[in-house]
């Protein structure tokens, strides 16, 4: 059987505004995220308001699909799902 990599791509354009939501959606399949990072331009005078979440999913994929439902309800927010199948 081959297994799968899931990777699920977030693409936050106001990160103040919609924080809470996300993470609260975060939260409730946190046994489904093996893995977290986030990325955002920052500089000693400047912290951007938009980023980049990159998570390493795991269980089933119904979950995986389920969270991606709510996240891309979220105003403001593009969520995209990745999967590589490798033996």
């Amino acid at each position: 059987m081959k297994a799968e990599h899931i990777i699920v791509g977030i693409h936050v354009t106001d990160r103040l505004k919609s924080a809470a939501d996300v993470q609260k959606i975060f939260t409730q399949y946190g046994c489904n995220i093996k893995t977290r990072l986030g990325l955002h331009e920052v500089h000693r005078n400047y912290c951007a308001g938009g980023g980049i979440v990159l998570l390493e999913m795991v269980g089933e994929m119904k979950d995986v699909d389920a969270m991606l439902r709510k996240l891309k309800k979220i105003e403001g927010l593009e969520a995209k799902k990745m999967t590589f199948t490798h033996d």
